[in-house]
């Protein structure tokens, strides 16, 4: 009797995760931003999520909720501890942000917090300058720096993020001792920051320095790449610059859910979202806001997820 109930219970089970499946979404989705309105992250994010509402993606509706803080913090911290786990309450993250931030602690969130879904996009860390700066190469900003030491103020997006690790290995690649400053706001306020002359340079996103400089705002100098950017292919990378800056600060961004999210809702998710990436409306929105993409699947989101752990366990210790 008590295997006929177990097995009565199992097939329960499987119906009623065959039936969430098939019904979800029933209801518009939330996805939380752990960054302000306005720069890459929110910008991208209402693109790629644009198209979630027709019928060959979720068919609902996906709204952008801002929470900023402390470099992503605050809005992983709430994601990782508070938010609801039945698939209605999605994240964007962003790597290596959320994965040096654990490594160095003070934080609820690791990679074990969160359930990766699709990954949309990859983009480089740059150091710009406001379009009237005397500095007009990295060598310019360095030699600076060198005749005055903490003097070179730059803005980024906070701590632990990819513009800190990009200025972490600028600094050490050039010896010489920078000030970098942590804006409240994420990257549109440390590049606004820029812009108004309140710091002498910033290491921001690609794609939020690209439409800067299309709009006469800015210079940019370097990206922290291994390569030149299609977007910007007059830019020289650091290392051709002498600088010995790899792509450990490329900002790879994507959707997450949290642990305890049903299987049957990962697995919908997971099959749908990176098709609903490659939308050619959103490529070509993407496209014209600068913004580099990079899609992956759930698999290869997981096992970016470990190679970004690994190697930046290695690269804080040593900075």
């Amino acid at each position: 009797m008590k295997q006929l109930i177990a097995g009565a219970a199992l097939a329960l089970m499987s119906l009623t995760g065959t039936a969430m499946a098939e019904d979800y979404p029933d209801r518009p989705v939330m996805m939380m931003v752990s960054y302000g309105a306005g720069g890459a992250t929110d910008f991208q994010a209402r693109i790629v999520t644009m198209t979630a509402g027709n019928e060959d993606a979720l068919g609902m509706p996906i709204a952008i909720i801002n929470k900023p803080g402390a470099g992503g913090r605050v809005g992983w911290n709430w994601f990782a501890t508070q938010a609801d786990n039945d698939g209605y309450t999605l994240a964007a993250y962003n790597v290596p942000h959320f994965i040096a931030q654990s490594i160095k602690g003070g934080v609820s969130y690791s990679t074990d917090s969160f359930e990766p879904i699709a990954n949309w996009g990859a983009d480089p860390a740059v150091f710009v300058v406001a379009k009237d700066s005397p500095f007009n190469s990295m060598a310019d900003v360095v030699a600076y720096a060198t005749e005055n030491p903490g003097k070179l103020t730059f803005s980024g997006a906070g701590l632990f993020v990819g513009h800190h690790i990009a200025a972490l290995q600028i600094e050490k690649a050039s010896g010489v001792k920078m000030a970098y400053i942590p804006t409240k706001g994420g990257g549109a306020a440390a590049m606004k920051a820029v812009i108004a002359g309140e710091v002498l340079g910033g290491v921001n996103n690609l794609s939020d320095a690209f439409r800067a400089r299309e709009a006469g705002n800015v210079k940019i100098l370097g990206v922290a790449d291994l390569e030149r950017s299609a977007f910007l292919p007059d830019v020289p990378t650091m290392m051709e610059q002498g600088l010995d800056v790899d792509n450990s600060s490329v900002n790879f961004r994507g959707v997450m859910v949290p642990k305890g999210t049903p299987q049957e809702v990962i697995d919908r998710l997971a099959a749908t979202v990176p098709e609903m990436f490659a939308n050619g409306r959103v490529a070509k929105k993407m496209k014209a806001g600068g913004s580099p993409m990079h899609i992956m699947t759930r698999e290869e989101v997981k096992e970016m997820w470990a190679q970004r752990q690994a190697t930046l366990e290695e690269l804080l210790q040593g900075l």
